[in-house]
């Protein structure tokens, strides 16, 4: 998987998308530290253990560098930036439920306005699976040659 490349200064405005995920009683905010633990046992269960610890280095962070979408009172989708390297954006999720209504468009941007306003110019998405939503959604362009990129040489569970 390859790593994209988005330009912070040319993104796309933030409040049309919240518009539209409010408008479905859908909330996209940051995390805050009280709702770690609930966080974490949610992106375990419908993702992967990987994800469980880039999570808890957002979490680690003050302010946090987690968003969150809620509907309902539920948990349906998370966004981070930070964890596996600074600059860098993900991993991210939308429950399967949700797919299609914005959660995952409201996340990312969400996410690249928060970096852009900590003074990032540009972020990197690494090891990317669907390339035209990150295309579409923030512009970003695929980086050549950057697959493993900062993942090479990762530990994984013996078997």
């Amino acid at each position: 998987m390859t790593d994209m490349l988005v330009k912070l200064y040319r993104l796309p405005p933030l409040e049309p998308i919240i518009a539209a995920t409010t408008a479905q009683n859908i909330a996209i905010r940051r995390a805050i530290a009280p709702e770690k633990h609930v966080v974490l046992d949610w992106v375990g269960e419908h993702f992967s253990p990987f994800w469980v610890s880039e999570c808890e280095v957002a979490f680690s962070r003050q302010p946090t560098s987690i968003h969150v979408a809620i509907f309902e009172e539920k948990l349906v989708g998370f966004g981070c930036y930070d964890s596996t390297a600074l600059g860098f954006f993900g991993p991210t999720g939308v429950d399967e439920a949700m797919r299609g209504r914005g959660v995952g468009a409201a996340l990312l941007l969400a996410c690249l306005h928060a970096m852009h306003q900590v003074g990032y110019g540009y972020a990197i998405i690494g090891g990317v699976g669907p390339v035209e939503f990150y295309e579409r959604v923030a512009g970003a362009q695929v980086i050549p040659d950057s697959s493993p990129g900062v993942y090479a040489g990762m530990l994984r569970p013996q078997r």
